[in-house]
């Protein structure tokens, strides 16, 4: 019973603070862009699903070899870091 008044309370924070938030001019224009350019982006992938999908798997490549290759450097890091420590110790 708390954790859903807790969740109902978080939504109706949640929402009373984002309509306050849209008396302010300037919001309510930064909220207009991101949805307009939100339906923008929604249209571009349906209309051209291939090419979505050829961009996230790019994406995927290249976050996968920045990630192999700065697993290399910190196991490197680390190496040197524990023959320095057993150098001292000795």
């Amino acid at each position: 019973m708390g954790k859903r008044k807790l969740l109902t309370g978080i939504i109706a924070g949640a929402a009373i603070g984002g309509v306050v938030s849209l008396f302010n001019k300037e919001t309510r224009a930064y909220a207009k862009d991101g949805l307009v350019q939100l339906k923008d982006n929604v249209t571009d992938c349906i209309a051209n699903p291939s090419e979505v999908i050829d961009q996230m798997k790019d994406t995927v490549q290249s976050v996968s070899s920045f990630v192999e290759n700065n697993v290399d450097g910190a196991v490197n890091t680390l190496e040197q870091v524990e023959s320095t420590v057993n150098r001292f110790l000795k």
